[in-house]
């Protein structure tokens, strides 16, 4: 089991940012896909972003052009910068990783190891 620790989220007003981090092991971080999910109350968990081992990125639509998932080779952190949020980005997010993606990289059943969960709270 990989152990990934995440920091960061918290409260802030719509319009503003956060930025969530994910460290991770050695061992894995140029192999593994990474993503980012988040879980709001009453809803199933879905895929935020995700970066690939080659360094391609995907964006669910809903945060396409405010999200930016990356990484950092060095610290072996993945982050996830939310700009321009909004009240519906409101949600428990984690970061989650997989060696391989073999159906659809948005579908949480694919990813073995999670983060703990960081919450984000939006105010309108």
């Amino acid at each position: 089991q990989v152990e990934l620790v995440e920091s960061g989220g918290g409260s802030v007003q719509a319009g503003g940012s956060l930025r969530l981090s994910c460290q991770m092991p050695v061992s894995i971080f140029n192999t593994y896909q990474m993503a980012w999910f988040r879980q709001a109350p009453g809803k199933e968990r879905e895929g935020v972003a995700a970066i690939f081992s080659r360094g391609t990125t995907a964006y669910a639509a809903s945060v396409k052009g405010r999200f930016t998932i990356s990484k950092d080779n060095t610290q072996k952190i993945l982050y996830l910068q939310m700009d321009s949020l909004k009240a519906e980005d409101t949600a428990i997010y984690h970061c989650a990783v997989t060696r391989w993606i073999w159906g659809q990289w948005h579908e949480a059943g694919g990813y073995g190891d999670w983060g703990q969960g960081a919450q984000v709270t939006v105010s309108s």
